[in-house]
């Protein structure tokens, strides 16, 4: 199954993801193993504000930030069937092993834990089967590129960028995001 959604600001982003944390956590486990999320797209791109809702959908008042430098978070769960959910950034992962050296192959074996990953695009050969790839991508950004590459890898400089870029021609807060659930 793959959802498509189209959101303009960072509220709607975090409301998706809270809506996916509160179906996850309804949801009867049938499997053996975590239930994993991978997360992919641009730097900027609304993974960790989703995740920020998503954390809120299961019920985690703590905030939620992004744990590029220490690379894992660990956040108690109140619910009958998941005990954990744990939050990855894989940014300045190089090597798939060097998440395995932090324990990844036994937090996604307990089926009593829901583990996001971002960047997981860095890891994606170490990541198990039937994982949840939500993509994030920023909306109008072909349109984007094209006028940031004539700005700055031209002959232009950035003044030429802002009148390139009229008004209304690019909302950085609008992202589309496709959350793929294998069955």
């Amino acid at each position: 199954m793959v959802l498509k959604y189209i959101t303009n600001n960072s509220s709607q982003t975090k409301k998706i993801g809270e809506c996916l944390a509160k179906r996850i956590l309804n949801k009867k486990r049938r499997g053996r193993k975590a239930q994993v999320l991978a997360l992919q797209g641009e730097l900027g791109g609304g993974k960790t504000t989703f995740l920020q809702g998503f954390a809120r959908g299961l019920g985690i008042k703590e905030k939620v930030l992004s744990p590029t430098f220490v690379i894992l978070k660990k956040f108690k769960i109140s619910n009958e069937n998941f005990n954990f959910f744990y939050h990855i950034d894989c940014y300045r992962i190089k090597k798939p092993k060097e998440v395995l050296s932090l324990g990844f192959k036994k937090i996604t074996s307990d089926p009593r834990n829901i583990v996001a990953v971002e960047w997981a695009d860095h890891i994606q050969k170490v990541l198990p089967p039937k994982t949840i790839l939500i993509t994030f991508e920023f909306y109008n950004a072909k349109h984007f590129k094209v006028l940031k590459r004539k700005a700055f890898h031209g002959s232009y400089n950035a003044k030429h960028f802002k009148v390139l870029a009229k008004p209304g021609s690019y909302n950085k807060n609008k992202r589309k995001i496709t959350v793929k659930i294998s069955s």
